[in-house]
């Protein structure tokens, strides 16, 4: 947990704009992508954005408030927001890049005189707020001794309320010193700052999170908050954890993105860190909490098929493209799947994936990292059909088969005995 760091708010302009949005009686919104997930685990898409458009232009203005300032931020930090393209961009291959430079403007001030760095910080506040629901980012991190990227939310009431009594959410923070793992956190009253509710999440193998992609999530419903990296979850927070404080996560949040340079807990770049340095968001996407999801939400446990088998994991490798198969059902955990809250399918950690995302009849069906593809998506239904949404077609049986080691695919469905799976 990030035990011992002061949090990141600005009592001037974040109020300033608070009180805007507050103005425009914004509560749960659901501008954006509706896209329809009939059963799903959760309930449907409510906002996104997949960050398509034209190199160098910035991010949508529909979407985003780009703050400004330099005023550390409560936590002394070195960096000025700008809304600059220089800061904050898409690339034109579907990605948002947020870039911490040196400065170079001798007319930005900071709170400690002539700015250093500058970056970009952008929320959601005045387009977007949510309470419950999936909220996730797949996010390729930078790296560096000073360095903090961050996505995380606010309570959208800031304005009248006050930090902590609004609430924060902190889906994925890292500081540059800790290359390989990042940390989940809430902050309500009498729980913030240095006493803030979390954990870390530590890469294995040395790896570190500045060198791939990672999908960062929460999910939240009203009596907790799970965090995940790439589909793994590793911290749980329910009211219980508040130590008889107030549960301040029963309304709407907004949603932030931001690359803070310096800062009292990750400390001042040195000279082993280079400039610029980029943050660079592949998507960010929210889903809504269902409190009547369709059949078998939630389940964990065995997915059975055709003649009574098993979906198995083959040998119970967690290797990406290890085929998925029907199998004498064993108990064992290469057979448990769990249908989560974002519409995938998981054993050993990782996601049932169309291979290559094809939607063609046939294509193969493995174990795959979980990446926030379609390919991912399944939607079990009241016929028990096991849907994947990218390609609209149902899991099956290869050639109708029981047998053990018969490969699963993705084919038009047909409503046929190889195509109907019961949970549980």
């Amino acid at each position: 947990m990030a035990a011992h760091r002061a949090r990141r708010w600005s009592l001037g302009g974040l109020v300033l704009l608070l009180s805007a949005a507050l103005a425009t009686a914004i509560v749960v919104s659901a501008s954006g992508s509706g896209v329809s997930r009939a059963s799903a685990a959760v309930g449907a898409q409510t906002w996104s954005d997949e960050f398509d458009g034209a190199a160098g232009s910035g991010p949508d203005r529909g979407r985003w408030t780009l703050e400004t300032g330099g005023s550390g931020y409560g936590n002394h930090e070195l960096e000025y927001y700008t809304d600059s393209t220089a800061n904050a961009a898409l690339d034109g291959q579907g990605h948002l890049v947020v870039t911490a430079r040196k400065n170079t403007d001798p007319g930005l001030n900071c709170w400690y005189g002539p700015c250093r760095y500058t970056s970009a910080r952008l929320n959601t506040a005045r387009s977007f707020t949510q309470a419950y629901g999936h909220f996730e980012a797949r996010i390729k991190i930078p790296r560096g001794q000073g360095v903090w990227p961050a996505f995380w939310m606010l309570g959208s009431d800031i304005g009248s309320v006050g930090w902590p009594n609004s609430g924060e959410i902190d889906v994925m923070e890292n500081i540059g010193k800790e290359p390989g793992t990042i940390h989940g956190t809430i902050h309500g009253p009498g729980y913030s700052g240095a006493g803030g509710l979390g954990a870390g999440y530590t890469l294995p193998g040395g790896a570190a999170f500045a060198d791939a992609f990672h999908v960062f999530a929460v999910d939240w419903s009203p009596n907790s908050i799970a965090w995940s990296v790439d589909g793994t979850a590793y911290e749980t927070r329910t009211p219980a954890d508040a130590g008889g404080n107030k549960w301040v996560f029963d309304h709407p949040f907004f949603l932030i993105l931001n690359l803070a340079v310096g800062g009292d807990w990750p400390g001042t770049p040195d000279g082993s860190t280079s400039f610029p340095q980029s943050m660079t968001v592949d998507y960010v996407r929210a889903s809504a909490w269902n409190d009547a999801p369709g059949p078998g939400t939630g389940t964990t446990g065995a997915i059975k098929g055709i003649g009574g088998m098993c979906v198995d994991v083959a040998g119970g490798s967690n290797a990406d493209r290890t085929p998925v198969q029907l199998h004498n059902c064993t108990g064992n955990p290469a057979q448990q799947w769990t249908l989560g809250g974002d519409g995938t399918v998981r054993a050993l950690g990782k996601c049932l994936d169309v291979a290559g995302g094809s939607t063609a009849d046939g294509a193969a069906v493995q174990l795959y990292t979980c990446n926030g593809t379609k390919a991912q998506q399944w939607t079990y239904t009241a016929a028990h059909d096991l849907t994947n949404t990218g390609a609209n077609k149902c899991l099956d049986a290869t050639g109708n088969s029981s047998a053990d080691g018969t490969r699963l695919q993705t084919w038009t469905c047909s409503g046929g005995a190889n195509q109907k799976w019961t949970l549980g």
